[in-house]
C-alpha cells in the first residue's frame, strides 16, 4: 500500500491540531505539509515538533510551509507547487475565520475567496485521493425544523457573517465535488475531549461557564430564555475519529456529513446540568433572551462576563440537525458520539484549572 502525503490548512487551529495528533500515530503516513501564515510559522513549528516528539513521528516527515489561502496559488513558490502537485494525496482544508462577531469583508476574504483558491489548488493535484473540507452545521443559518445533510441552499438567511460566508464557501466546494473526490464535514459546536476535558479555547459552551463563574456568588441564577431548542455540541474526539475514518474509506467520497449530536439535549437541560455541576445550584426563574442581549450590548458588561453577545442567537433557533447519513456510514466502525451528560464533569474540571489562562479565553470586543 502506498503511503499518503497530507496537506493541511488551518494549523495550528484546534481541529487541525487534534486531527494531526491522531494522524501521526497511523502507519500509512509518509509526509505532512502544514500551510501556515508567516506570522504563525514559529508557533506552528513548535507545536508540530511537540506533537511529533510525543508520537515518535520523524521530524524529516513533516514541514511547515508559509502561504496564504487568500492569495492566488496560496502564495506558494512555483517549485513548492510542483512538489505538492506530484505528491499530495489528501488535502484537509480547515483554515477559516470562526469568530461569530467577525466583520463581513474579513470573513468573505478568508472563508470564501480562500476556499476558492484551495479548490483551484486541489484540482491540480495529480495524486489526490481525497479533498476534505470543513464546513459547519450552521450553514443552515436561520432555518428551523429538520436540516438534512443533503441540503444546502434553501434560500435561508443568516445570523452573522461567519455563517453566511461558510455557506458561500461550501457552495464553492459543492461545485467541484464531481471533479475531485471530496468529503464535506459540517460539525456542530466543537468542545473538549470527552475523557480528558482538554480544549484549546473557551468559546461556545464555555461562554455559559464564564457566565456562571461571574454569577456564582449570587443567591440564585436564572435560566436564559426558555431554552426549548436543541443544543448542538460535539466532543473533539468524536470529530477526529469520524473524520479520520470517513476521510480514508471509499464510502465517504462525494458525501456531506453532519458531525452533530445524534441524541441532543435541549438548551435548558444543558444549562441546568452545567450550572449544577459548576456551582451546585439549580436555576431559578428566567431572564428573557431579549433582556440578556440588551445587557450584553454594553461592552463593559460583556467583557466582564466574558460572553459574546452573538452566542445568544444559538439559544433561539429551533433546529434539528439530522445526521442519518453519517450514523449509517459509521455503523460498523465502532465510532459513536459520547453522551453530553457524561462529558460535562470532565469539561468543567478542566475549565476550573484553566479559566484564568488568557490564551484560552476569547477576546471579547
Amino acid at each position: 500500500m502506498m503511503s499518503n502525503v497530507y496537506f493541511f490548512t488551518g494549523f495550528p487551529g484546534y481541529i487541525a491540531t487534534q486531527l494531526i495528533k491522531d494522524l501521526v500515530k497511523r502507519e500509512n503516513v509518509h509526509y505532512i505539509y502544514l500551510l501556515t501564515l508567516p506570522q504563525l510559522k514559529k508557533q506552528a513549528e513548535e507545536q508540530m515538533t511537540s506533537i511529533a516528539n510525543a508520537a515518535n513521528f520523524p521530524n524529516k516527515h513533516w514541514k511547515v510551509i508559509e502561504g496564504d489561502i487568500t492569495k492566488a496559488n496560496l502564495h506558494l513558490k512555483n517549485e513548492v507547487i510542483n512538489l505538492l502537485k506530484n505528491t499530495v494525496t489528501h488535502v484537509f482544508h480547515l483554515a477559516a475565520i470562526y469568530d461569530l462577531a467577525v466583520e463581513k469583508n474579513i470573513a468573505y476574504t478568508v472563508n470564501v475567496t480562500g476556499t476558492k483558491n484551495v479548490n483551484q489548488f486541489v484540482k491540480n493535484l495529480e495524486r489526490l485521493k481525497r479533498y476534505i473540507y470543513f464546513s459547519t452545521a450552521y450553514v443552515a443559518g436561520k432555518r428551523e425544523g429538520k436540516i438534512l445533510e443533503t441540503e444546502l441552499d434553501m434560500g435561508q438567511d443568516f445570523k452573522n457573517y461567519y455563517e453566511e460566508t461558510k455557506f458561500k464557501a461550501e457552495v464553492e466546494v459543492q461545485k467541484i465535488i464531481n471533479q475531485v473526490p471530496t468529503t464535506i464535514f459540517r460539525p456542530g459546536v466543537v468542545f473538549c475531549h470527552s475523557v480528558t476535558g482538554e480544549t484549546m479555547k473557551f468559546d461556545g459552551l464555555y461562554f455559559m461557564l464564564n457566565f456562571f463563574d461571574r454569577m456564582k456568588h449570587l443567591p440564585m441564577i436564572p435560566y436564559l430564555g426558555r431554552g426549548d431548542v436543541e443544543g448542538n455540541f460535539v466532543p473533539i474526539d468524536y470529530i477526529v475519529s469520524a473524520t479520520m475514518f470517513l476521510s480514508h474509506e471509499e464510502i465517504g467520497v462525494g458525501k456531506t456529513y453532519h458531525l452533530t449530536d445524534p441524541k441532543p439535549y435541549k438548551m435548558r437541560e444543558i444549562y441546568k446540568m452545567m450550572l449544577k455541576e459548576y456551582t451546585g445550584k439549580t436555576p431559578i426563574g428566567t431572564l428573557p433572551i431579549s433582556l440578556t442581549k440588551a445587557f450584553l450590548s454594553i461592552p463593559l458588561i460583556r467583557k466582564w462576563l466574558r460572553v459574546e453577545k452573538e452566542a445568544l442567537d444559538y439559544f433561539m433557533i429551533n433546529t434539528q440537525y439530522d445526521c442519518s447519513i453519517v450514523q449509517e456510514d459509521l455503523k460498523h466502525s465502532g465510532i459513536q458520539c459520547p453522551d453530553l451528560k457524561d462529558v460535562i464533569k470532565n469539561m468543567i474540571d478542566y475549565y476550573r484549572i484553566h479559566k484564568e489562562d488568557p490564551t484560552k479565553q476569547i477576546k471579547i470586543r
